[in-house]
């Protein structure tokens, strides 16, 4: 199980944390302080070709969530956690209760994002942090309709992998909740690097949060809907912001 879940990290958010960990390097190595440096998100790909960045955008969507395929796979045909119950079923990725799940998500994204914000304000203010600028795609009308298939896609990879397939996966091999709903925040941690120390330590943060919400609940899905909210207010509300000048 432990050699599985390495390999699933390997080719989805681990990589990713590897990156990540590099990226904050390259940062700072240079002479710009942190703080004074921009982190930009959601690029176009093929400037001035909208119909090609169209492309670009939708499989760099789509890819990632092949991952997110593979961790449901596992759960369904290796050591199945209970025998009788697809893993979608078991880990609560499903519209079983809607209206709860919506509530639920709603509920936490003003709970993580409200505070998250003013966190991310305060890290740029000392320097442990970059300049976010979450959305960067060229004014076209599939931009907005991108950004929030790109936040769901987040959302899905990882609730559905850091919860849902790694909680399960690790407590069938005997460790403990605690080590695992941190050793889960610590790797959501890593892989928002590339942002400052502050996407660092804020990331944590929501993976504890979330990861205790999976604990009492067991559904993954009040946390995709907290999380896709969470990215569609960055993505769309910086998008719109910019555009405002």
């Amino acid at each position: 199980m432990r050699r599985e879940t390495v390999l699933v990290l390997g080719v989805s958010l681990g990589s990713s944390a590897v990156y990540a960990v590099l990226s904050i390097i390259e940062k700072l190595t240079r002479p710009v302080p942190l703080s004074q440096q921009t982190t930009a998100m959601n690029q176009s790909a093929t400037p001035g070709r909208p119909w090609l960045d169209l492309a670009y955008q939708l499989a760099g969507i789509v890819l990632p969530l092949v991952a997110v395929v593979l961790a449901l796979y596992l759960l369904n045909h290796v050591r199945r956690p209970v025998a009788e119950v697809r893993a979608g079923h078991f880990l609560g990725l499903d519209r079983r209760e809607p209206a709860r799940d919506l509530a639920r998500g709603a509920g936490l994204a003003a709970l993580i994002g409200i505070p998250g914000l003013g966190f991310y304000f305060f890290a740029k203010a000392i320097g442990i942090n970059t300049q976010v600028s979450a959305a960067n795609l060229e004014a076209v009308w599939w931009s907005a309709p991108v950004l929030v298939l790109a936040a769901v896609e987040n959302a899905l990879l990882e609730e559905v992998i850091m919860v849902g397939y790694l909680f399960t996966r690790w407590r069938q091999t005997g460790w403990s909740w605690p080590l695992v709903i941190g050793l889960s925040a610590l790797i959501r941690g890593s892989y928002h690097l590339y942002q400052g120390f502050g996407g660092f330590a804020g990331n944590i943060v929501m993976g504890l949060v979330l990861g205790l919400v999976f604990v009492r609940t067991r559904r993954v899905m009040p946390l995709v809907v907290c999380h896709s909210i969470l990215d569609v207010v960055a993505f769309v509300g910086y998008s719109v912001l910019r555009a405002r000048g």
